[in-house]
């Protein structure tokens, strides 16, 4: 079975390896939208995979990192794409929830990165 649950942060950022003239290249926003995938074979005690609040307070940390920042001031993430900010919350969360499956990383409604680990 897989859990799933949903998180939003604001954040800016400017992709510095694109050519001069690219929208992307200067400083602009986006509402991120992450959804991140738990997956286990057996079901807890209480009937559930785990407990929503768990998963809340394993990926919230990493959230406040990124909510209201310049992307590409946060240690690692000098070229913010979508792509490199999934890999980079993957690291981070990873070890605080075992059965991470999957992360979905939407930069607009209609555009996004699925990653599902190294």
């Amino acid at each position: 079975m897989i859990l799933y649950k949903e998180f939003s942060f604001d954040s800016a950022h400017f992709l510095p390896h694109l050519p001069e003239g690219h929208p992307c290249k200067e400083l602009h926003g986006h509402t991120y939208k992450l959804i991140v995938y738990i997956e286990e074979k057996e079901l807890q005690p209480e009937g559930w995979i785990m407990d929503f609040k768990d998963v809340k307070q394993s990926v919230l940390p990493f959230i406040h990192q990124l909510d209201h920042k310049l992307l590409n001031n946060i240690e690692g993430l000098d070229n913010p794409t979508s792509e490199l900010v999934a890999i980079w919350l993957w690291r981070k969360i990873k070890p605080q929830l075992p059965g991470l499956k999957r992360i979905e990383l939407k930069e607009t409604p209609g555009s996004g990165v699925i990653y599902e680990g190294e």
